[in-house]
């Protein structure tokens, strides 16, 4: 077996080395083809090892397909790629079945999303139809066609864009659709370095060039690794109150659902991890609580925007009093 990533069990120091020795390779290649910041490639490892999907928000031109092929690329997986358009239809992502008249038989034809990684390019821009064909799978890891269940491989993670300015002629993302999405993420610019030196190399690094860290199965394993990692009950009240305090705020129509709570817990232990810890912190709480929950509240005036989310959680995050350190191992 690799010792990439320890087997499944109980916790302990040496576990959580050699995954964050595992994460931090992986980085290093997502970082040498994806010019972004490194809490971001952290963020965007810690979502795809907890089997999370990432909505990126971010301006055309800024690496969000590079980064996603990067990410395919260092876990051995496949990647395909949709690109959204008006007249896109459900079939065109999940698949057909087609009469095949020498056999005469149906045969079920699989759509992109039969991939590890399924990059959705400017998910707004299609119907919300069509925007539904991706509900199930991201869910359930699994698509239905003609009452049949095809499952996709594993691991599985749907990478979608979406540019906030551009919204002319664009179908806003649905509530139950945001909430599939483990994290929003936005890449930003560049630092000046990293400009320069992709204005300079004509031909830069193709993600595909880049070499496997892990592969599916140990994946996995990593993800059962982090199952073990300690939440403390102070950290886990921390997390209730911090929902709770969402869900009673005046300029929020609805703070986050049960299934927000769960998933900030479940990338926080995977957060950890990745640091090499064996035990959850509320810094790690905090740093995740834009990225998990910031896309879905649901302001008294419609979407939150990226901006406004950041500001209400920051309402959120100072009202609500963090446990000591004293409180996170117990």
């Amino acid at each position: 077996m690799s010792t990439t990533v320890a087997e499944a069990g109980a916790i302990n120091g040496e576990d959580a080395m050699l995954a964050a020795d595992a994460f931090a390779r992986m980085a290093a290649g997502v970082g040498r083809v994806a010019h972004c910041a490194p809490a971001t490639v952290r963020l965007i490892l810690t979502a795809f090892a907890t089997g999370g999907h990432v909505l990126l928000e971010d301006l055309p031109g800024m690496g969000k397909t590079t980064l996603a092929r990067a990410l395919a690329a260092v876990t051995g997986g496949s990647v395909r790629r949709v690109q959204c358009t008006p007249d896109l239809l459900p079939s065109d992502i999940t698949g057909v079945t087609i009469f095949n008249e020498r056999t005469r038989e149906f045969e079920f034809h699989p759509g992109p999303v039969f991939a590890n990684v399924l990059i959705v390019d400017e998910i707004n821009r299609t119907s919300p139809k069509t925007q539904s064909a991706l509900l199930e799978v991201m869910q359930e890891r699994q698509v239905t066609v003609d009452g049949t269940a095809h499952p996709v491989p594993r691991p599985f993670l749907v990478v979608a864009t979406q540019n906030p300015v551009d919204l002319e002629g664009t179908f806003p993302l649905p509530e139950a659709q945001l909430d599939r999405f483990l994290m929003r993420l936005s890449l930003g610019y560049p630092g000046e370095e990293a400009e320069l030196s992709l204005m300079r190399n004509a031909a830069p690094a193709a993600p595909e060039t880049l070499d496997p860290v892990l592969d599916g199965s140990e994946v996995a394993r990593l993800n059962a690794v982090a199952e073990q990692v300690i939440f403390a009950d102070p950290v886990y009240d921390y997390v209730l109150r911090l929902a709770q305090r969402t869900r009673r705020h005046t300029r929020l129509r609805a703070g986050v659902s049960m299934r927000a709570s769960i998933a900030l817990c479940r990338a926080a232990r995977m957060y950890a991890l990745a640091d090499g810890r064996v035990y959850v912190t509320p810094d790690d709480v905090r740093a995740l609580v834009g990225p998990v929950w910031g896309h879905r509240l649901v302001p008294l005036s419609g979407i939150a925007t990226a901006e406004e989310s950041a500001v209400l959680l920051d309402e959120v995050l100072a009202e609500v009093p963090v446990p000591g350190p004293h409180e996170n191992r117990r």
